[in-house]
């Protein structure tokens, strides 16, 4: 089983990796002719668009890849590392990623199912984090490991969306009819929190079994 969840575990990353390097390397040129842009001339037109799109997308990008590593053990031990890059992360989401992100939603132009759970999604995203940072700066280490969790988990639906998306284009009919992006634009996010919730209750049953076998003092 702990082979299983490390071969995931790599397969998630090595995903994230390569949508924040082509990311970067696609937008950081501040390239207008993608086939995403392409279909954003209107959003474009407006003045509001790039400016959130370039916030989202590169902040996102670096975002992911720091996250990602909140999670070693190696790192976790690395306290100056591990702040930092907890800095890095949660500013950069407040200030950056998801400002942008909803000024995005704003142009999403898929139906108002598909506005909705981006609206969600980001909500939820800067409340799991903002609220993650403050129970840190309490000094309340666990419940900070939760909504951490949770907040990443959201974060990862860039990385499902575009593998969604990815596997409609290549193996399917992409995703451009009936209800198909409504599916994949809550199965994006959705499924990432559900596991995070799962991660957090095996963590706490864990602990609890681990004081009830402590011996007592």
């Amino acid at each position: 089983m702990r082979i299983v969840v490390r071969v995931l575990w790599y397969f998630a990353f090595l995903w994230a990796l390569l949508l924040s390097a082509g990311t970067i390397v696609q937008y950081l040129i501040f390239r207008q002719n993608t086939r995403f842009l392409e279909i954003k001339q209107h959003a474009i037109e407006t003045g509001w668009y790039m400016p959130a799109f370039y916030c989202h997308v590169l902040a996102s990008s670096v975002i992911l890849v720091a996250g990602f590593f909140q999670f070693s053990k190696r790192v976790y031990q690395n306290r100056p590392l591990h702040k930092t890059l907890g800095k890095l992360y949660v500013f950069g989401i407040l200030f950056l990623a998801a400002p942008g992100a909803y000024i995005m939603t704003l142009f999403v132009g898929r139906g108002p199912a598909v506005f909705a759970s981006f609206l969600l999604q980001n909500t939820l995203w800067v409340a799991f984090t903002l609220s993650g940072w403050l129970l840190v700066m309490k000094g309340n280490v666990d419940d900070h490991k939760k909504m951490m969790r949770r907040s990443y988990a959201l974060a990862f639906g860039a990385v499902t969306l575009r593998f969604y998306i990815w596997s409609l284009d290549t193996f399917g009919h992409g995703v451009n009819f009936e209800h198909n992006y409504v599916i994949i634009a809550f199965a994006s996010w959705v499924p990432n929190l559900l596991l995070a919730e799962l991660i957090n209750r095996k963590k706490t049953n864990t602990s609890l079994r681990g004081a009830k076998q402590s011996p007592d003092r």
